[in-house]
């Protein structure tokens, strides 16, 4: 399984902030039944590379379907093939580092 770290938002100035847009998109997401979580800066998806990579393909055409003419997308994906990783793990894994001096 892979995680992908994906933020997409209409660059064209309509509308003055990018929350209604987001929400659009975490319905998107949602609806995929991946797991996901949203945050300050992007959203987190866990699942299948192919899959994920599908899925920003998905999200980015989203709003030039809605009429948009400029949408930025920056997406980073962390495809393991050694082991199994959740989502969170690899935070968690630093916060002990800190922990332990």
């Amino acid at each position: 399984m892979a995680l992908m770290d994906i933020s997409v938002i209409p660059l064209d100035g309509k509308g003055r902030g990018y929350s209604a847009a987001i929400a659009e998109l975490e319905k998107l997401i949602d609806a995929t039944g991946l797991e996901s979580r949203l945050y300050d800066m992007g959203t987190l998806v866990y699942g299948p590379a192919p899959r994920l990579f599908e899925l920003a393909g998905e999200l980015h055409e989203y709003f030039f379907s809605k009429g948009h003419l400029r949408v930025y997308t920056v997406m980073k994906v962390d495809d393991r093939r050694d082991r199994d990783v959740s989502p969170g793990e690899k935070a968690a894994s630093v916060r002990k580092r800190l922990a332990d001096g």
